[in-house]
């Protein structure tokens, strides 16, 4: 079987794990404080937050901008289904507006035209690891004066030029942007979260969402020579990361360049031998952006059916993903009176196709996953 993903996980990261079970320290704590240090050195960002998940880090991200009932946030329906869930669970409404075939990624034209006098903030997708047009984002953002959320779930390690310079997804660009570290992410942790941000005041809020709004964390009470009594300042949350998962994040966040580099090498061997597949799209990586390539997606001609292609390589052998879900189509989102034409997004569910990509790929799989693609094409 030639998984969809597959982390690469070793020795370096049980040892990590386990030294961290050891010390007797293992929910949040010193190791969680030096993971956020170093993933913030990494992307750039002054300030960086670990949590649970991405999904709890988009949730902290709208609470700690004051994002609720009634408010609009502008997002793509064509998202892991967290992206809309995490709006309404504040009580505010999603907006969808629809996708660039080429990079499956927001549109900022059809973005502008979804701004209304109750859109508090916009979250942009860098779906599959592909950058979106920040430079267009971050204008629209501040001529309407809404925030900006980078849902950067799939993007540790993608890169954006900015004014002639590259710089990575995580360095702030918006007010926040928001990792997660699932197994099926570049790096891993196995489940885990990041937020990033240049508000000094955001992050301080962050830190007490995540901690059931405690004043004072559990390392400043255990290194204290003095009792202290901590206050819970604001309603919050359990969103936090334990020690063990830093541990393992620290490790991981050291084969961060390694790991885009061979991802970035086996969608370049794709690029070149997809490229003479009659009808087949493969995904366009624009000039001013460098994906992770957390996932490849090609888009099957109309002829070939999605369902059936996916069952004839799982046959043999070969795992595949559809194309990214639209929320829109999902019962709690299902709505006659959407405003807004979601045609590429739903065009992207029903015909492309997500195939196997992990920085492990040998020659042989990427020739075996395309002897199986080619033999879809003859059929």
């Amino acid at each position: 079987m030639i998984p969809i993903a597959v982390p690469l996980l070793a020795d370096e990261e049980a040892d990590a794990a386990r030294a961290a079970v050891l010390s007797g320290w293992v929910s949040q704590g010193p190791q969680v404080a030096a993971f956020e240090r170093e993933f913030a050195a990494l992307v750039g960002a002054p300030f960086a937050c670990a949590v649970s998940n991405c999904t709890t880090a988009l949730q902290i991200a709208l609470a700690a901008l004051d994002i609720g009932i009634g408010d609009e946030v502008i997002t793509v329906s064509h998202s892991f289904i967290a992206t809309a869930n995490c709006i309404r669970n504040q009580g505010a409404v999603p907006v969808f507006v629809d996708i660039e075939p080429e990079t499956y990624n927001i549109d900022p034209r059809r973005l502008a035209e979804a701004i209304t006098p109750s859109t508090r903030a916009i979250i942009a997708v860098h779906q599959m690891g592909m950058p979106c047009d920040l430079t267009a984002l971050t204008a629209l953002a501040e001529q309407y004066g809404i925030a900006l959320i980078e849902d950067a779930a799939c993007a540790a390690g993608s890169q954006i030029q900015v004014n002639g310079h590259w710089e990575r997804i995580g360095k702030p660009h918006g007010r926040i942007a928001c990792f997660s570290f699932h197994p099926r992410k570049v790096i891993t942790t196995g489940e885990g979260g990041m937020l990033t941000t240049a508000d000094a005041v955001l992050d301080q809020k962050f830190r007490l969402l995540r901690h059931h709004g405690m004043s004072v964390p559990d390392t400043a009470r255990h290194d204290s020579p003095r009792v202290i009594f901590e206050q819970y300042l604001v309603p919050g949350y359990n969103f936090r990361m334990t020690d063990i998962q830093a541990a393992i994040g620290r490790k991981q966040l050291q084969r961060l360049p390694e790991l885009v580099a061979r991802r970035r090498a086996v969608a370049a061997n794709y690029d070149g031998l997809l490229a003479n597949f009659s009808g087949l799209r493969i995904p366009k990586e624009p000039e001013w952006a460098r994906s992770n390539w957390q996932s490849y997606c090609v888009r099957l001609p109309d002829h070939l059916d999605q369902r059936r292609v996916m069952q004839h390589l799982l046959d043999r052998g070969i795992a595949t993903r559809r194309g990214i879900m639209c929320s829109h189509r999902e019962p709690p989102y299902i709505s006659p009176n959407q405003r807004h034409d979601l045609r590429q997004s739903e065009i992207a569910q029903d015909h492309a196709l997500l195939i196997p990509i992990y920085a492990q790929m040998s020659e042989n799989d990427i020739h075996l996953v395309l002897e199986a693609l080619r033999a879809e094409f003859a059929r």
